[in-house]
């Protein structure tokens, strides 16, 4: 093929019409391509990552593309430095290792990253250039407040989780560590920093970080562990910054689900605070070996009739403490039995050994019927989980629908 020629003296239209194309098709940035060679490496150096999970033959995916790369253009005009943010994708049709080592189940997901590690929340707002940028910006704030005298300590809001570093100077390592922590979970608690002489007071034994509970009189807590050691001081706020037992509502139910854990949850009445605590004692005192293996959750029984009515409840019957495996909703048998030593506990290790699921299927196991009790139906079938996000039918829901249809 020949070279366009153009004249020496080229026409004022064409001119126009060059410029026109160049400022509505702008160069486009290159969106990195993530497969099993390359993820961990590029993750991992990224301060913030956001990458799109898609599939080359969902309509949604394909309406995403040019937004996506949009809002990377705008966005590297700000962050320059490639490390500072990345703009990824992964094709899951090409790739489902990587799809299922991260849990996806739709298309398109947009998953944010830092420093390697996969943020719980994922990006849920309007899928628009402005929308986008605007995220990242403020995923590129800071997430902790410098105090500038220590009289505000004791003004801080006692219904939050506060968590607060006090360090000789901002430049230190001890310092990063804690701004690294922030930054993952400044969603879940307020991160506060003093400095120098600000904060000698507090710097008794060096740098210090302690956390203040919700309430009042709630004693602080001191980190006694390494301030440079990641690992320590993220699983030590961790602890402190997400409640043992969660509330699930409408607003988080896909995100928790997403988790891929199974749910212990306790339906009550939104003022019935004396069984929320109940539970929360018993979950700690029983089962918090198995945090990690289940989602410890409360729900608002008002709100949440429809998956009460998948286990036969009503608001009335509340409290209520019930499984939901993402395959089958299971009822604790009486709430009263909260407290017997070991019940509940036994009720989750029965979820985990597949007795719960056996017993629904094919009655009561030999060893616990007793002398001419008869077997359960063999067709009974337990009710099906209604928190499972699968497409909506006549029969299952997802948690959008139900909010739909109250």
């Amino acid at each position: 093929m020949r070279p366009a020629i153009f004249p020496l003296q080229p026409d004022p239209g064409c001119l126009l019409l060059l410029l026109v194309s160049w400022l509505f098709n702008p160069a486009r940035s290159e969106i990195t391509s993530l497969d099993s060679g390359n993820i961990d490496d590029i993750l991992n150096n990224a301060d913030v990552a956001l990458v799109n999970f898609y599939a080359d033959w969902c309509r949604f995916s394909q309406m995403l593309h040019p937004i996506f790369e949009e809002a990377s253009n705008v966005i590297k005009e700000e962050y320059p430095d490639k490390n500072q943010v990345v703009f990824a994708r992964v094709d899951c049709d090409q790739h489902s290792d990587i799809a299922q080592r991260y849990r996806i189940s739709k298309y398109p997901t947009l998953k944010l990253f830092r420093n390697g590690m996969m943020m719980k929340r994922e990006y849920r707002g309007q899928r628009s250039v402005t929308a986008i940028a605007d995220y990242i910006r403020q995923q590129k704030s800071n997430p902790i407040r410098e105090v500038q005298d220590l009289e505000e300590i004791s003004s801080l809001d006692r219904s939050r989780r506060n968590i607060i570093g006090y360090f000789e100077q901002k430049d230190s390592d001890n310092y990063r560590t804690f701004e690294r922590v922030a930054n993952i979970l400044h969603d879940d608690c307020v991160f506060l920093s003093a400095f120098g002489a600000i904060s000698k007071a507090e710097r008794f034994s060096g740098d210090n970080v302690i956390y203040k509970p919700p309430g009042e009189n709630a004693p602080d807590m001191v980190y006694l562990g390494s301030l440079t050691n990641f690992d320590l001081i993220y699983a030590w706020t961790q602890d402190k910054c997400v409640p043992l037992v969660r509330e699930i509502t409408f607003e988080n139910g896909e995100e928790l689900t997403e988790e891929g854990l199974p749910f212990l949850i306790l339906f009550h009445m939104k003022d019935d605070l004396e069984s929320l605590e109940k539970f929360q004692q018993e979950v700690a005192r029983q089962l918090i070996g198995e945090k990690g293996t289940i989602n410890f959750l409360h729900a608002d029984c008002d709100k949440f009739r429809h998956p009460l009515l998948h286990i036969q409840k009503t608001p009335a019957d509340c409290p209520v403490i019930a499984i939901d495996s993402f395959r089958h909703m299971y009822v604790f048998p009486d709430f009263s039995d909260l407290s017997v030593p070991g019940k509940l506990k036994q009720f989750v290790l029965d979820l985990h050994s597949g007795k719960l699921h056996r017993e629904f299927h094919h009655g009561p196991d030999p060893t616990d019927v007793a002398p001419g009790q008869p077997l359960q139906d063999l067709a009974s079938s337990p009710p099906e989980s209604s928190f499972q996000k699968l497409a909506p039918s006549e029969h299952r829901y997802t948690l959008l629908r139900e909010k739909d249809e109250l």
